[in-house]
């Protein structure tokens, strides 16, 4: 008798689980996405009808909804409520994620312990530690209160038991990752167990009106981890942003369902843990008093936050045929444009010749192009080794053909500027309302920006082979 042959409903199917790509056989990598082990198989369902149910709560004209269930409750840190539109909404399901020593843990414990009182409880569930490592980090950055619950846990289900336990008001589990179901195959933070895990608290949350911050690891490249179906699932997305070696750190919205995502929280992390700055550009300055040749400030936009910030460049003669270009805290590619204008623009020529370095202070990065003029007129003011006149801002984009360009929030970045001092200000034209008692100079293009270095003791520019400047 002749062997049957395999229908197409018998044939297992693959698919892959970030993009849904499907196939016929197994890949190791998603030929669509380029992602690693998320092919898996599944078979083809059958086709049902589902009957009418019951329904749990009648539907409602949106007009008699009551909206006081999702008043925003305050975390106690206000830098955390600036981000999130208010505070914690009831039933919400935030994720934050980070870089490793970030300070994700340091800041949601110490959220633990100012939402705790005798109203709403807190429950911090820790996967990556022990309680007693736990309780050695309150103790430093004083996170003690007796409504603040704490359990070591990696099992799903013991994790759904303290909330029966406890009915805390807030959850904080550190991390998603590291928490596994019996019930679903896998490692701790593989895709399905990372999937299952995020299912089950945020079924939990909705159910009991609980808020719910969840941690998240990243990937090398910065990405959070795991499935993205994760990050549609949850209600908020912050990121924890910072250079391990500075004391900024910046949270960040990158999915609100209940607020704006042009919010942006700045805190502080010394050795007592981690403080919310209502006014961080304190760090980002370096009073002296008097000018020095290299230097210009700027006002740069984080979210919707004016930040006065500061821009050094140092020009040297350089020993080898490549001269250098090192940046820190700037775009290399912006500061490379900055130079070809100055060259091309500003006749400044002898640039290309000399080593140059240009950098930041306070570990802010400035990405926005409003920050152009303020690198071009560091670069010239050290290659002239002549300092800017005291108190100028500068806040521009400058184009190829050395235009000066208009940008957003011009008004916004002269108020801030104007709160901390600064009596002068270089900007595109038109920049609407000005504070009082503030001047500002309107430029065209770069060589009219040019004209605010002092003439009297300038420097002449060193000249190249041919005489030029």
């Amino acid at each position: 008798m002749a062997a049957r042959t395999k229908t197409t409903k018998d044939r297992p199917s693959y698919r892959c689980t970030e993009c849904g790509w499907q196939t016929a056989k197994w890949l190791g990598r998603c030929p669509e996405c380029q992602a690693w082990g998320t092919v898996e198989e599944y078979g083809t369902p059958a086709v049902r009808t589902t009957a009418p149910g019951r329904v749990t709560t009648s539907a409602l004209p949106i007009g008699q909804v009551d909206g006081r269930r999702a008043t925003a409750r305050t975390t106690g840190v206000p830098e955390l409520d600036r981000v999130l539109g208010g505070g914690l909404v009831p039933g919400a399901v935030v994720l934050v994620a980070g870089e490793p020593g970030v300070g994700k843990s340091t800041l949601l414990l110490d959220v633990a312990a100012k939402s705790a009182s005798d109203e709403h409880r807190t429950l911090y569930v820790t996967g990556e530690e022990s309680a007693s490592q736990v309780r050695l980090r309150a103790d430093r950055i004083n996170a003690i209160d007796d409504h603040l619950y704490l359990a070591a846990e990696t099992d799903l289900a013991a994790v759904l038991g303290h909330l029966d336990a406890v009915k805390p008001s807030l959850l904080i589990l550190d991390s998603v990752q590291t928490v596994a179901s019996p019930e679903i195959d896998g490692a701790p933070g593989g895709m399905a167990q990372v999937r299952e895990v995020a299912g089950a608290l945020i079924r939990a949350s909705k159910e009991r009106g609980m808020s719910t911050l969840l941690v998240g690891h990243v990937t090398k490249d910065g990405a959070i981890a795991g499935p993205r179906l994760l990050e549609h699932l949850v209600d908020v997305v912050l990121h924890f942003e910072g250079d391990r070696h500075a004391r900024l750190r910046l949270v960040r919205g990158v999915k609100n369902r209940y607020g704006t995502t042009d919010e942006v929280g700045c805190f502080e992390l010394h050795d007592e843990g981690i403080t919310g700055l209502a006014d961080p550009s304190g760090l980002f300055l370096t009073r002296r008093a008097e000018p020095v040749p290299g230097t210009c400030l700027t006002v740069t936009l984080e979210g919707r936050r004016p930040l006065v910030a500061e821009v050094q460049a140092l020009t040297v003669d350089s020993q080898i045929p490549s001269p250098r270009r090192t940046t820190s805290g700037l775009e290399t590619s912006r500061v490379s444009m900055m130079l070809a204008v100055l060259e091309q623009r500003g006749r400044i020529s002898a640039l290309g010749k000399r080593d140059i370095y240009s950098a930041t202070v306070g570990g802010v990065k400035l990405s926005e192009p409003a920050a152009d003029l303020a690198v071009a007129l560091a670069l010239a003011s050290a290659a002239s080794d002549t300092p800017l006149p005291k108190n100028l801002v500068a806040i521009g984009e400058v184009g190829l053909a050395g235009e000066v360009r208009r940008v957003t929030g011009v008004q916004r970045r002269l108020a801030e500027a104007h709160r901390l001092g600064f009596t002068h200000a270089l900007v595109p034209g038109d920049p609407g309302k000005i504070p009082a008692g503030m001047k500002v100079l309107e430029v065209s293009d770069i060589g009219d920006a040019l004209r605010v270095l002092p003439r009297s003791r300038r420097r002449e520019a060193p000249r190249d082979e041919e005489g030029r400047r």
